[in-house]
């Protein structure tokens, strides 16, 4: 056997572990559209694994009009959540990996440390705080919980990676006469677009998903998606096949921007976004 051979037959067995993790992650997906498509009558645990008798996607349409009021909310709720937030952490990396100023030593322990205070150590005195400002039970509540539990993590991923970008764009900025909004803006801002990928991956996955706040926080008129999915089954008889549509198409917007910007993602990654 050639060299040539040996080299790219011993790639072909790395494949293997990885069809294997990658089949048993989609278990899920397969186990969702494939009940997702059965009748009523169809859906037991003895036939979860046998394919539909045939194709229709009236549970689909029924999931839909179930959840598209919900759908939207959670549009309204992310986007913003994740766009601010990105920005946010984006500016408070800059100041704090190329801009150091007296206790940035101190400030940026401070902030991270808000990614290890737990959901429900604050739900009492969030929920206070947001009927004081007017924001119980709206959408714009929950961007702002969102944006503000975002900032330690997304201030980590930008500060990391302006870390790995030479001092010397920085001098060169200054004796052009460069203030720091016009280093960042013109300079930094167009170097850190993988890791504005990143982190608008990492909070659009998290908001999406969540739902300790969302049910705290939010009445029916805003309900996002996640709170309407688990509402959605009955109290006496819960029709699988529509929740797992359901279940479906709640998943579906992580999931398609996962398939659009997961090359991105590992860009962002491994170009410093992650790194110490």
């Amino acid at each position: 056997m050639s060299s040539y051979d040996a080299k790219h037959g011993g790639k072909a067995w790395m494949h293997i572990p990885l069809l294997a993790m990658a089949g048993f992650y989609l278990i899920p997906i397969f186990i969702m559209l494939n009940t997702g498509f059965k009748s009523f009558d169809e859906v037991s645990l003895a036939t979860m694994w046998e394919l539909p008798s045939g194709i229709s996607f009236d549970n689909f349409v029924a999931a839909w009009d179930a959840l598209k009021p919900n759908m939207w909310n959670s549009v309204k709720i992310v986007i913003p959540a994740a766009t601010i937030s990105s920005v946010l952490g984006s500016l408070n990396g800059f100041v704090l990996a190329k801009w150091k100023f007296r206790g940035a030593n101190i400030i940026f322990p401070i902030i991270l440390f808000g990614m290890f205070i737990p959901y429900q150590a604050v739900l009492i005195p969030l929920v206070e705080f947001m009927s004081r400002i007017g924001l119980a039970g709206s959408t714009w509540g929950l961007v702002l919980v969102h944006v503000i539990y975002g900032i330690p993590i997304t201030t980590l991923i930008f500060r990391n990676y302006f870390a790995t970008i030479p001092e010397t764009l920085i001098e060169a900025a200054k004796v052009d006469g460069a203030g720091i909004w016009q280093t960042y803006s013109q300079v930094m801002l167009p170097l850190a677009i993988p890791s504005f990928v990143v982190v608008f991956i990492w909070q659009f996955t998290s908001a999406w998903n969540d739902f300790l706040f969302a049910v705290v926080l939010t009445d029916n008129s805003s309900w996002p998606v996640t709170v309407a999915l688990n509402n959605l089954a009955g109290s006496q008889i819960i029709e699988w096949n529509v929740q797992m549509a359901a279940s479906f198409m709640a998943a579906f917007p992580t999931l398609l921007i996962y398939i659009f910007l997961g090359r991105y993602f590992l860009r962002g990654m491994m170009s410093g976004a992650l790194k110490e």
